[in-house]
């Protein structure tokens, strides 16, 4: 589980800014919203990003899916650097570090993880766990002259000297250990534990343009994901589905033809998943069976809406946190989704999840109207501050007052009690100073 990330000096996020998951002392909907408690925590399912657009919504949960693939991809070679950008609208910025934190539960057993990087190296890198009381695993320093990593074992962390050896060899300076580790054949209980959280845990970023569909049908076809939940969940979002139909052509194909598939996004074919097979090349096909009036209709998947096709995607992300123990972070969660769609979608979620958790921006203002749905501490703000800089904040910072009923949340928000508006201008374009 997820319990606090926090983030300084990338993208649009200039000071040190955090994200929890720690419910506050609030017991609504405490059955929905608040997962097993583990190690005495009270950690949320769900968290909701709202504000305008540019505030640094999606800057946050593309902080959060940089982090997973530093440590999950690392670089092959010295010269390679970090695809990020620090905060430029400043002098000093973009030449200090950036700083990521997280801190988490794997296994009933808490960790806090810690990164400072610049574009071409790691230069300080720190876990630590609590078994009950907090504990160094690692710390890990660059020589920057030298390029050279060097790592500092706790003194409760059982290794040999070889091992240690092993694994800053294999640590460049633009490697995170965690990386390192994955590079290498030796066995470290402490960092398996850390990156399996990374593998397994923490789930890539979903954007609005990420094709779900390929990925939830060769989920089906391979057996990794329930199509009988997902089935279930078009049938509830009143879609008239019945059944999910998938065609498998096989084919041998040449290598680069392939490869050209792959790299130019599956032009060829659009609206099929190809998998590359024990050399041959097979295309799922996705149909739809819907029943209207006790008879049965197929219809190819490229002849449902968008937003039939968008659900069907997000039916196996629920399908996913419902059957497994993983995070998913979406970005615009209510993208090509019906207003009630969207909430039902949430319901869902929180009515049928045990171990996952869902973190997403969002433009849809029922999280702020209905008081019946939603808690305060799921509801976060960003918000541009006067140096052009993210700031993030809980709806649970304000006084009561403010956000005392239904009406006044979203009232205050519009009138910027809450802050995260867009500051928006009249609607007259001077077309005579255009060009």
């Amino acid at each position: 589980m997820i319990i606090n990330f926090s983030v300084q000096n990338f993208g649009s996020i200039k000071t040190k800014q955090t994200l929890t998951f720690e419910a506050s002392s609030s017991t609504d909907l405490e059955h929905y919203y608040i997962l097993e408690p583990i190690e005495g925590l009270r950690l949320l399912k769900l968290g909701l990003i709202y504000g305008a657009n540019a505030s640094g919504k999606t800057t946050l949960l593309k902080a959060l899916d940089f982090l997973r693939n530093i440590v999950l991809f690392p670089a092959n070679k010295k010269t390679d650097k970090f695809d990020y950008n620090p905060f430029l609208f400043d002098n000093e910025t973009p030449h200090q570090s950036a700083l990521f934190s997280i801190d988490f539960v794997q296994n009933k057993i808490r960790y806090v993880y810690e990164v400072e990087l610049k574009k071409h190296a790691v230069v300080r890198e720190e876990l630590y766990y609590h078994k009950p009381n907090r504990a160094n695993v690692f710390k890990r320093t660059t020589d920057i002259k030298k390029q050279l990593t060097e790592i500092d074992f706790g003194s409760k962390i059982k290794k040999d000297k070889t091992v240690e050896k092993i694994l800053e060899a294999n640590t460049l300076w633009n490697n995170t250990v965690l990386g390192g580790f994955l590079k290498t054949n030796i066995e470290l209980f402490e960092l398996k534990e850390a990156t399996d959280w990374f593998s397994n845990y923490l789930k890539p970023l979903v954007l609005t343009g990420t094709e779900l569909y390929k990925t939830v049908t060769q989920g089906i076809d391979n057996g990794e994901i329930n199509k009988k939940t997902i089935i279930e969940s078009l049938k509830k979002a009143d879609f008239n589905i019945s059944d999910i139909v998938i065609n498998r052509d096989e084919a041998l194909i040449p290598e680069a033809f392939y490869e050209a598939a792959v790299k130019y996004g599956d032009t060829i074919n659009s609206t099929s998943a190809i998998i590359k097979n024990n050399g041959k090349l097979i295309s799922l096909n996705l149909e739809f069976e819907h029943t209207i009036n006790y008879a049965k209709y197929i219809l190819p998947f490229e002849l449902e809406s968008h937003g039939t096709q968008r659900y069907y995607g997000f039916a196996g992300l629920l399908s996913q946190l419902i059957n497994e123990s993983i995070l998913f972070p979406i970005d615009e969660l209510e993208s090509s989704l019906h207003p009630d769609l969207y909430v039902h979608f949430i319901l869902t979620y929180l009515t049928n999840v045990k171990n996952s958790q869902l973190i997403a921006t969002t433009h849809n203002r029922e999280i702020l109207n209905n008081r019946d749905i939603f808690r305060n501490d799921v509801i976060w703000f960003t918000d541009k501050n006067e140096k052009n800089a993210t700031e993030l904040y809980s709806l649970t910072d304000f006084d009561s007052k403010i956000i005392r009923d239904t009406s006044n949340v979203y009232n205050a928000y519009k009138t910027g009690k809450l802050g995260g508006a867009p500051h928006l201008g009249d609607y007259y374009i001077n077309i005579n100073d255009a060009g």
